[in-house]
This record gives structure tokens, C-alpha cells and sequence, in this order.
């Protein structure tokens, strides 16, 4: 997605942190939620408001995304390094 925007997202300019939270429901660990950091190096400031645009809607055609929203809450968020 950032790409088809012009913003590289090679090796090394982006990378995430996730974590996720595991909890009890109905006698059964499930995870209830994964929080997603997305890490971008260097990026000019002029392209982070489309960075931004673009993890708005992420979630909304990222596979992993739409394979687990029903039943876990995802929060994204990125930060510019």
C-alpha cells in the first residue's frame, strides 16, 4: 500500500512491534487483542500525512487483518524514525 503511494517500505524502512493480550473467555485462552506498531525510517515529513491516510484504511485489505477482526480487536499505529 505505501508503495503504490511512492513511500518505500524496503528491508530495513519498515518494521513492526506486536504484542497481543491473552485472556481468559468462557474457561478458553483466546487472544482478545493485538496492538501493531509500524516502525518507518525516513520518510520526508511532506508523505506521513499519506502514511497516515494509508493506515486508516490498512486494516480493510491487510489479509492477516481480515482473517482475525471478527474476534480481536487490532490497534495500529506508526511511528516516523
Amino acid at each position: 500500500m505505501l508503495e503504490a503511494r511512492q513511500i518505500p517500505a524496503t528491508s530495513g524502512q519498515l518494521y513492526a512491534d506486536v504484542e497481543g493480550d491473552i485472556e481468559e473467555v468462557d474457561d478458553k485462552v483466546v487472544i482478545t487483542k493485538i496492538r501493531v506498531r509500524y516502525h518507518l525510517k525516513d520518510i520526508p515529513e511532506a508523505q506521513r500525512e499519506v502514511v497516515q491516510r494509508a493506515l486508516e484504511v490498512h486494516e480493510d485489505h491487510c489479509p492477516a487483518a481480515l482473517s482475525v477482526k471478527r474476534g480481536i480487536e487490532i490497534d495500529t499505529t506508526v511511528e516516523f524514525g
